[in-house]
């Protein structure tokens, strides 16, 4: 089964090619053709994500799903939360976003927060939402080179290491998106497999 998933950023498709394995073969936005840039308007993370599954279901006629995370911190009453990609500028630049974060955070001790991720499947006409959730703490300097956007400043709870310190392996196993993708994993063998 082919499925495309509404993203050209590499690391989060190869993330999800691991996940899912073989029995579903991966699409990007490059490889439908879609070049065009996905309107991301709504103001929660659900109403991001239904956005581009739909409007490419919609316009390709294609099974897809899309997601859309935030990084919701306690002490910054949820912020960044949906706006965590823009958070410092429309330019989506994660350096930026994460000097944006410990600046806020340089005086505040109360350091929870979570990430979540929110899926939007399209398939055969109908909407499907998958979410999932991991708590931790925003660390008070970056650690780490691995993963993406707001890893450096990320340890979930149980752990030592920051998501950019964790081997992909480990980070795919307990992450919001993980966790995400597992139920919508169960969800296609159930109804597809």
């Amino acid at each position: 089964m082919e499925l495309v998933f509404a993203t050209n950023n590499e690391h989060k498709l190869r993330e999800i090619q691991l996940l899912l394995g073989t029995s579903l073969k991966l699409l990007s936005l490059k490889d439908i053709g879609c070049n065009e840039e996905i309107p991301e308007t709504g103001t929660t993370l659900e109403a991001n994500a239904r956005q581009k599954s739909e409007y490419i279901f919609n316009k390709f006629g294609l099974n897809c799903f899309a997601d859309d995370t935030g990084l919701e911190i306690d002490a910054l009453n949820g912020e960044p939360g949906v706006y965590s990609a823009r958070y410092a500028g429309a330019d989506k630049d994660a350096e930026a976003n994460m000097n944006k974060v410990l600046d806020l955070m340089s005086e505040e001790n109360h350091r929870k927060a979570r990430f979540r991720t929110v899926i939007s499947l399209f398939i055969d006409g109908k909407e499907h939402q998958f979410e999932g959730v991991v708590e931790g703490v925003v660390l008070r300097e970056r650690s780490g080179k691995e993963g993406f956007g707001y890893d450096p400043i990320f340890t979930p709870d149980g752990y030592q290491q920051s998501f950019a310190e964790m081997a992909m392996e480990l980070k795919n196993e307990i992450s919001h998106r993980g966790r995400a993708i597992k139920k919508l994993i169960d969800f296609l063998k159930e109804h597809y497999g």
